[in-house]
């Protein structure tokens, strides 16, 4: 079976935060984020899905190219398939979410408030009348606050009233936001996807400018749904064709209680294996590149290519 990366343990880089997905390090002026094959869900690790960290970490470095000219990013060099250096910014405590259709299935969607009555949004209000999956009459932001247990959707007005951020900071969050989602639907467009809903995190640098961090458009933080098939599909009422990672999910739900169990059971192989092709196959319809695995054993060659990234022995 192909190998994978659960974790990382480089003594040689500096103090180590585990994430769900990314293992990093952080250095006096820059993080090292390293992306793991770890796949989370009910808040736990549930599986190893081999090549997700190398899909993740690529196809952001793609779309991090692709959308410079809107806003700096943090990248400083990707070293290596599974491995980031980005620079290290002052976190703005918002995720922001932008939305183009509407659609969902959590009690925090925008269709199920929808389907419950609500209309007026805060800083948008929606048409009676709306279908699931349908497009919106234009692109709406509902951003959330970042928090250890659970993120709160609130209004740009709200989180300025409770001093979360300034108004100055969330209106050029909206706006750069915005501006990403249009050239991620124009790109996704050309490969035959639509670009459902994504959301960004952004820091500030020493001169207190907006810097892209973290990741973006990645299957993970991104709904996506196949163009070809959409309107036939939406016509019938039927669901969009979308990148699907619920089976894995379904599974776990199916066979114990993920949420309370201590152990849980192993993740069937074939289904392990059909999510990684199913990660290869949206890396290669985003970028329009074919995947190219890279070299074997992964912790070693990534340590071969960090060692230029080494910090200094304390004395």
């Amino acid at each position: 079976m192909t190998a994978i990366l659960e974790g990382t343990d480089f003594d040689f880089l500096g103090r180590k935060y585990t994430g769900k997905v990314r293992d990093v390090y952080e250095q006096p002026d820059r993080l090292i984020l390293v992306s793991t094959d770890r796949h989370s869900s009910f808040d736990r690790i549930i599986a190893h899905i081999p090549h997700k960290g190398q899909v993740l970490n690529e196809i952001s470095a793609f779309w991090f190219d692709k959308t410079k000219d809107i806003v700096p990013n943090h990248v400083i060099a990707v070293p290596d398939p599974n491995v980031t250096v980005g620079r290290k910014c002052k976190t703005v405590p918002v995720e922001a979410v932008v939305r183009g259709y509407i659609t969902g299935v959590t009690d925090t969607s925008l269709w199920t408030h929808y389907a419950k009555g609500k209309r007026d949004f805060g800083n948008f209000r929606l048409p009676d009348g709306m279908k699931k999956n349908e497009k919106l009459p234009e692109l709406v932001f509902t951003p959330s606050t970042k928090e250890e247990a659970h993120d709160r959707p609130m209004s740009p007005q709200e989180l300025i009233a409770e001093g979360i951020v300034s108004q100055e900071t969330i209106a050029a969050v909206e706006r750069t936001a915005i501006a990403l989602y249009r050239r991620g639907a124009e790109i996704a467009e050309k490969c035959g996807l639509i670009l459902v809903d994504t959301k960004y995190e952004f820091g500030t640098d020493a001169d207190g400018k907006l810097v892209l961090i973290d990741e973006i458009h990645t299957p993970d933080s991104s709904r996506y749904w196949q163009r070809e098939t959409y309107r036939p599909r939406f016509d019938k009422g039927e669901e969009p064709e979308y990148f699907d990672k619920e089976f894995l999910r379904l599974w776990f739900r199916d066979h114990c209680d993920p949420y309370r169990d201590a152990t849980l059971p192993p993740a069937p192989r074939e289904l392990v294996e059909e999510l990684s092709r199913r990660y290869i196959r949206m890396y290669e319809q985003i970028t329009g590149m074919p995947f190219k695995p890279g070299e074997e054993p992964i912790a070693a060659r990534i340590a071969r290519n960090l060692k230029p990234y080494a910090v200094p022995p304390s004395r």
